[in-house]
C-alpha cells in the first residue's frame, strides 16, 4: 500500500478516535446522585442502585442527600449544575407535579432535565383505621357522602403523592374529606394507626405490615391493575374507573447532558435494576423495578402532567 494512502488512513483513524474518546472515556471521575432526605424511600432506592452502579460504570457513584422544601432543594441543586453527566437526580413525581402546586416554580420539568431511566414504581394503598365501619371503597364513599367534612385523611405533606392520591379520590368520588398533613410518611401512618385520622393513601411497603397485624384495614390498591405487592387486594379503579396513582422514581440529568452520556448511564442503570437480587430488595420494600428507556420516562412525565395537573388545580392542592 502506498505510504500516502497509509498516512491518510492514519489521519482518519486519529480523527475518529478523537471524536469517540469523550463517550468512551465517560465516566472519568466519581458521579453524584442527589436525592431528598435520608431515611425515606428515595434514599433507600438511591443507595441500592448506586451499590451496583459503581461496579457497572467503573467509577464511584455517591448518594448526596439534599432534603427540604418538599424535594425542591434537591431538584434545584441539579438544575443549576453543569450538564456534564457527573451530577444526577433521583426524584419522583415531585419533579413534574410540584410546578402545578406552586404559583411559580424555578424549573421546568421538561426543558430543564434530561430523563435517563424510570427506576421503580410503588403503589399507594387506601387504608382506614379499623374503627371506621367500612370494608370496601363503595362503603367508604357512602359514609363520606353521609358525613361531609367529618372524616379526615393524613398525608406525608402538602403536595406529596399521598396527598395527590387522596385529592384524586375525593375529586372522582365527589366527597369532602378533611386533609391533615404530616411531616413525612412515617408520622402520617402513625397518625392513622393512633386514630388521629380515619383514612390514608399510604405507601404499600410501609402500610402492609400494619394491615397484616390488624392495626389497619386495607380497602384497595391505587394501581390500575392488581399487584403481587398487595396480594388479594382489589383496585380502587374497580369502583372508580380510571383511578390510578403509583409512586414512581426516575433518574435525571441536567438538560444538555451529552446524548452518549445519557445512553451510557441508561445502559448501566437498567443493568443494575434487572439484577435478581436488586429486584428482590425492592420487592421486599414494597416496590417494583422498571428500568425503562429515557423516552418511556418522558412519556410517563407528560402523561402524569396531563392527567393529574387538572386534578391538582380543581382540588385546590397548593404548596406555596
Amino acid at each position: 500500500m502506498p505510504r500516502f494512502v497509509v498516512w491518510i488512513f492514519s489521519i482518519v483513524a486519529m480523527v475518529l478516535g478523537a471524536a469517540a474518546a469523550p463517550g468512551q472515556s465517560y465516566p472519568a471521575k466519581p458521579i453524584r446522585l442527589i436525592t431528598v432526605e435520608t431515611g425515606g424511600g428515595a434514599d433507600f432506592a438511591a443507595r441500592v442502585i448506586v451499590a451496583g452502579l459503581s461496579d457497572s460504570l467503573g467509577q464511584q457513584v455517591v448518594v448526596e442527600n439534599r432534603g427540604g422544601a418538599g424535594g425542591a432543594i434537591a431538584i434545584e441543586t441539579v438544575a443549576r449544575t453543569p450538564p456534564d453527566g457527573y451530577t444526577l437526580l433521583l426524584q419522583g413525581s415531585t419533579l413534574w407535579l410540584l410546578p402545578f402546586l406552586r404559583a411559580k416554580a424555578s424549573w421546568d420539568p421538561v426543558k430543564d432535565f434530561a430523563p435517563i431511566a424510570w427506576a421503580t414504581k410503588a403503589p399507594n394503598i387506601l387504608v382506614v383505621h379499623p374503627s371506621l365501619p367500612v370494608k370496601s371503597v363503595r362503603e367508604l364513599i357512602a359514609l363520606a357522602k353521609a358525613k361531609p367534612g367529618e372524616l379526615s385523611y393524613s398525608s406525608s405533606g402538602t403536595g406529596s403523592s399521598t396527598h395527590i392520591a387522596a385529592g384524586l379520590f375525593t375529586s372522582m368520588a365527589g366527597v369532602n374529606i378533611l386533609h391533615i398533613p404530616y411531616k413525612g410518611a412515617g408520622p402520617s401512618l402513625n397518625g392513622l394507626i393512633g386514630g388521629q385520622v380515619h383514612i390514608a393513601f399510604a405507601f404499600a411497603g410501609g402500610a402492609m405490615p400494619h394491615v397484616k397485624s390488624g392495626r389497619l384495614r386495607a380497602l384497595a390498591v391505587c394501581s390500575a391493575q392488581p399487584t403481587p405487592l398487595t396480594p388479594g387486594l382489589p383496585t380502587l379503579a374497580a369502583t372508580l374507573p380510571g383511578y390510578e396513582l403509583v409512586s414512581t422514581l426516575g433518574i435525571f440529568a441536567p438538560a444538555g447532558t451529552p446524548a452518549q452520556h445519557i445512553a451510557r448511564l441508561n445502559q448501566a442503570i437498567v443493568q443494575v435494576l434487572n439484577r435478581s437480587d436488586v429486584k428482590e430488595r425492592f420487592f421486599t420494600a414494597g416496590a417494583e423495578t422498571v428500568g425503562s428507556s429515557p423516552e418511556e420516562l418522558l412519556a410517563l412525565m407528560t402523561s402524569d402532567m396531563a392527567r393529574l395537573g387538572p386534578v391538582i388545580k380543581n382540588a385546590g392542592i397548593r404548596d406555596d
